[in-house]
C-alpha cells in the first residue's frame, strides 16, 4: 500500500500538473498518473493503444472518488493519502468515458474524463 500526503499531491514529482498523463516505459507498456479532485480527473484526455498494457496511478486531491470506465475492467476507489493502481489493456478501439462512481459532492454528476482507445495496428496513440 502506497501513501501520499493529498494537501501536497500538485508538490509531489509524479503527481505534478506537469508529469500527468501517459507515459511510455521501456518494455512498450504505458503508464497513466492521474489526479482526482472535485470535479474532475487530471488530464481531462488520455489516448492509448489497443491491446497495450496499461498502469494506472491515481492519487486524489481532496475527498473519496471512484473511477469506472463502463465496457470495461477499469475500475477502482481513489482513497485520500493512497496512491491507486491497477493494470489492464483496453481489446476494442473507442471513446470511453471516466466516470467518478464514488459520490464525492454537489458536482459528482458532472466529474468525467474521456479516455480514447485507438487501433494499435494503425499506428496510432500518442
Amino acid at each position: 500500500m502506497e501513501t501520499i500526503d493529498s494537501t501536497r499531491l500538485h508538490l509531489t514529482e509524479e503527481f505534478a500538473e506537469d508529469n500527468l498523463g501517459v507515459k511510455q516505459n521501456e518494455d512498450g507498456s504505458l503508464t497513466v498518473t492521474m489526479v482526482a479532485a472535485r470535479y474532475g480527473f487530471f488530464p481531462p484526455e488520455i489516448e492509448v493503444p489497443t491491446d497495450t498494457p496499461v498502469k494506472f496511478r491515481m492519487a486524489s486531491a481532496d475527498v473519496l472518488h471512484g473511477v469506472h470506465a463502463p465496457y470495461t475492467n477499469a475500475a477502482t476507489m481513489i482513497v485520500p493519502g493512497y496512491v491507486s493502481e491497477f493494470t489492464t489493456s483496453f481489446p476494442t478501439a473507442g471513446k470511453y468515458s471516466f466516470l467518478c462512481n464514488e459520490y464525492c459532492g454537489l458536482g459528482h454528476d458532472s466529474m468525467w474524463s474521456r479516455l480514447t482507445v485507438v487501433d494499435k495496428s494503425a499506428g496510432g496513440a500518442k
